[in-house]
Formats: structure tokens, sequence, C-alpha cells
């Protein structure tokens, strides 16, 4: 009896941490742009960093609209997101456009992304953009910046 006891109690204590580490690691994964997963109503913002020290060449941008597409992949594809950028004198970003271009979930995530993207970037220079989550949107991100830096590039030349 006292062995049938002990087995209950050694199972019961590795039980415990076991269910809440799987708990744990399950959560890292809710605030993507995942298909066929639930959006957050919660529109929070991690995004635009500004590492001054790095931009290499700030102010040689023509001032101007420019327009671009970025893709990323994300649980259901491939998505595509259509980015307008009108920048003024020094590279500075005067106004942004985000255009969803997916479907279903994902659409869902590129337009609370693109609702949010505004007061993340605009009044930043362009090089300092490195933007990773805007309006529980971290997948869209990745099509972003890709636009972003195809823009530069245009507004180089």
């Amino acid at each position: 009896m006292t062995l049938r006891r002990h087995q209950k109690a050694v199972l019961a204590a590795t039980a415990v941490p076991t269910l809440l580490l799987a708990a744990a690691c399950g959560q890292a994964s809710t605030s993507d742009d995942a298909a066929g997963s639930t959006p957050s109503s919660a529109a929070t913002s991690e995004s635009a960093s500004t590492d001054t020290g790095s931009s290499e060449s700030s102010g040689d941008y023509a001032p101007g609209t420019y327009e671009a597409s970025g893709s990323y992949s994300n649980p259901g594809g491939t998505s595509t997101v259509d980015v307008e950028v009108t920048l003024g004198d020094g590279g500075t970003i005067d106004d942004v456009t985000v255009t969803p271009k997916a479907s279903g979930t994902s659409k869902q995530y590129q337009e609370k992304f693109a609702g949010g993207i505004a007061d993340e970037v605009v009044g930043k220079n362009i090089d300092d953009l490195d933007v990773s989550k805007v309006a529980g949107s971290s997948l869209t991100a990745g099509g972003f910046n890709q636009a972003i830096d195809e823009i530069k590039s245009e507004a180089r030349g």
C-alpha cells in the first residue's frame, strides 16, 4: 500500500510541472498571423527601433511618394502587403499607407497592422525603422520591412 501511495505522489509531482511547462510553451504563438487562429482584439505594438547610430546614409533620399510590395510566410502560405511611403527631407517618413492583400485570418492581421503602423513610423527616419510587431501582428512586419528596403533603394536612385 505504501509503495502505491508513493507512486501516486511521484506521478503527481512530475505531472504538474510538466503541464505548466506545456501550457507556458503553448502561449508563445498566439499573437502571430497564424491562419486559422482568432486574432486578439488588443492593439499592442512593439516596433520601430530608433538606433540613431546606424543611419548609414541618412539624408540621401529624394523626397517623394514611393510604393513597394513585400511578402512573408505564414502558416497558411505566403502573403503580400503593399506599402506606400511619403518621404520628406532627410529621409523622414511623412506618411505611410499599408494595403492588405491577404485573405482570411491573415487579412485580419494585415488590417490591424495597417491601422497601427502610422503611429509607429511617421516622423521617423526611414533608416531607423525595424518594425517587429504592430497591433498584435508580427508576421506582417516581415513583408512591411521587405517593402521598406525596396523603397529605400528606389529613393536613393
